[in-house]
């Protein structure tokens, strides 16, 4: 299965588990691309929509396309009590949008699944004039905060961390410039959280190299992460750094 096809398989765990983008990031979108009632927005691939409500709560007409089938049934439910909300389960770069132009087309990770020529192209395409393309993606340290606990969750995944196909995504932001984008902009905001054992265990189990872990590797894997948050206090800390893009059509 493709990575990118895996979290269908696991809906209302990746709601339940997936962390939630900072206030601060949606609020420079929101003001950056003057997002408001008047105004039409496309998210690519929003999940269960852990980037998705701080949007539709600017009354704008928003349409998500969602590729996993029970993502997208998901997403239905959840927001289905917002008369601006709507959904289409498809392919973001051979979805039939009509004559549909949009002021913001928007990602939360999800737009790195996406070959770069189709992610960018389509979504200068799908843009209005001075229109924004912004993407989002969270990366999590638990390094500098749990030095001695690192070390030895590094030793398990050593042993036990062994995916039949390994994740190997690069995509790289800043080349939206070469597909006719101005205007990159970076913007960094931090945040934190902390798991006991279990819940992180669960928080895992919504990485795609994760999901697809097999035995005989699976089950000691888990238990050797478990086995060393539970000598140290049974907490994990992380702290967070959510990389904002944004950039614009001319």
């Amino acid at each position: 299965m493709e990575f990118r096809k895996v979290f269908d398989t696991i809906p209302e765990k990746f709601d339940t588990w997936r962390p939630q983008y900072c206030k601060e990031a949606f609020d420079c979108i929101i003001n950056q691309a003057a997002i408001d009632s008047s105004k039409s927005v496309l998210e690519i691939g929003p999940g269960t929509g852990q980037a998705t409500e701080p949007i539709l709560k600017t009354n704008c007409d928003y349409l998500a396309i969602e590729l996993g089938e029970n993502l997208y049934r998901f997403m239905e439910n959840k927001f289905k009590d917002y008369n601006n909300f709507h959904i289409v389960n498809g392919d973001f770069g051979l979805y039939d949008y009509g004559d549909k132009k949009f002021d913001l087309v928007y990602s939360a990770a999800a737009i790195q699944w996406i070959p770069e020529q189709i992610a960018f192209s389509k979504s200068f395409e799908l843009l209005k004039s001075g229109g924004y393309l912004a993407m989002m993606m969270l990366h999590g340290d638990y390094k500098t905060p749990n030095e001695t606990l690192y070390t030895e969750l590094q030793e398990v995944y050593s042993t036990y961390f062994k995916p039949e196909t390994p994740y190997t995504q690069n995509f790289i932001y800043r080349n939206a410039l070469n597909y006719g984008f101005v205007d990159f902009q970076e913007y960094k905001f931090q945040s934190e959280r902390t798991y006991n054992a279990e819940s992180y265990i669960e928080y895992l189990g919504t990485h795609c190299d994760h999901i697809v872990l097999q035995e005989p590797y699976r089950t000691n894997f888990y238990n050797g992460i478990r086995a060393a948050i539970l000598k140290h206090h049974d907490k994990i800390n992380f702290c967070d750094t959510i990389t904002l893009y944004l950039t614009k059509k001319p």
